[in-house]
């Protein structure tokens, strides 16, 4: 992926070391950049990732599989409305 490209946000990853998960750290994250971005006017918001069942219970929706440039696998692709 290429992380200079405008055509992405300014979200690359998240993740939450193990003695801070199950406080709401990374979905008030997540919360925060949605929000940030329809301010600017930028919304759906999209999200690539391989997990299940966790972004769900922050309002994202699964949209479709999708495969990357040179990527070998398919993997699941998130909207945010």
């Amino acid at each position: 992926m290429d992380h200079s490209s405008r055509d992405y946000g300014p979200l690359c990853a998240v993740f939450t070391e193990e003695e801070y998960r199950c406080r709401g750290i990374a979905g008030d994250l997540l919360n925060m950049v949605v929000e940030d971005l329809k301010t600017k006017g930028i919304s759906p918001v999209y999200l690539v990732t391989d997990h299940t069942g966790f972004y769900e219970r922050y309002g994202w929706e699964f949209f479709c599989m999708a495969q990357g440039d040179g990527e070998p696998e398919m993997t699941r692709l998130y909207i945010h409305r």
